[in-house]
């Protein structure tokens, strides 16, 4: 259940005239969502608390998140960066796979065809067992990858390459842009895990393996 104090600052910053069932679901356009989705955003006092509410569930709407980062809203794409960054501060993927445009009351299922985030940028400091990765992604998150941040690496059946991925916060991922990736494969090494040498990437003292290094031998070769 939704803690009083986080379901109270809700309605407290609510516009005069506006009422509770003015929900997402009913919402007529990106404009509207925004209002609403304000109110739960609380701006300045950092990320909403999704984790911590659990609202009814209010169907579907048209929205979706497109494998290039695209968010689009009945057909049409959300051109406003600001806008999608809001939304993208109240998103939450659940056990059953479904993603989530969540507020202290209502919940609504959202459309998404890879990942909700793209990770665009990556910046490497320290060496070794020092070393940290530490990305941005699309919408504005800072991330550090390591032990609560991992990546994962997904074989891609259709291209015979990888899909990277990071944990950004919650079960959200960005995926890792291919000009990134690149990135990443430059400061990849031959680690040992498990008695198999293992081509992987190291962060925050975490180890994350790519692929076998013989398979990377054989594809290089």
């Amino acid at each position: 259940m939704a803690d009083k104090r986080d379901k109270s600052d809700y309605f407290v910053t609510m516009a005069d005239g506006e009422t509770p069932s003015e929900g997402l679901a009913s919402a007529a356009d990106p404009a509207g969502l925004q209002a609403l989705i304000r109110r739960a955003a609380r701006a300045g006092k950092g990320l909403p608390p999704v984790e911590r509410w659990n609202p009814e569930f209010c169907g579907d709407i048209d929205m979706e998140i497109r494998q290039d980062g695209t968010w689009f809203y009945m057909g049409t794409p959300i051109g406003r960066a600001s806008l999608v960054q809001l939304f993208s501060t109240v998103l939450r993927k659940d056990a059953d796979g479904k993603t989530y445009l969540v507020t202290p009351v209502e919940r609504v299922g959202i459309r998404v065809e890879d990942a909700p985030f793209i990770a665009v940028e990556m910046n490497v400091s320290g060496e070794g067992e020092r070393q940290v990765l530490t990305f941005r992604t699309n919408v504005g998150d800072v991330v550090e990858a390591g032990p609560d941040h991992p990546l994962r690496f997904v074989d891609e059946a259709e291209t015979g390459g990888l899909k990277p991925y990071l944990l950004v916060r919650g079960r959200l991922e960005a995926l890792v842009a291919r000009p990134v990736m690149y990135e990443l494969a430059e400061i990849g090494e031959e680690i040992e895990i498990g008695g198999r040498a293992m081509f992987s990437v190291r962060s925050n003292g975490a180890v994350f393996p790519v692929m076998p290094a013989e398979t990377l031998k054989r594809l290089a070769g």
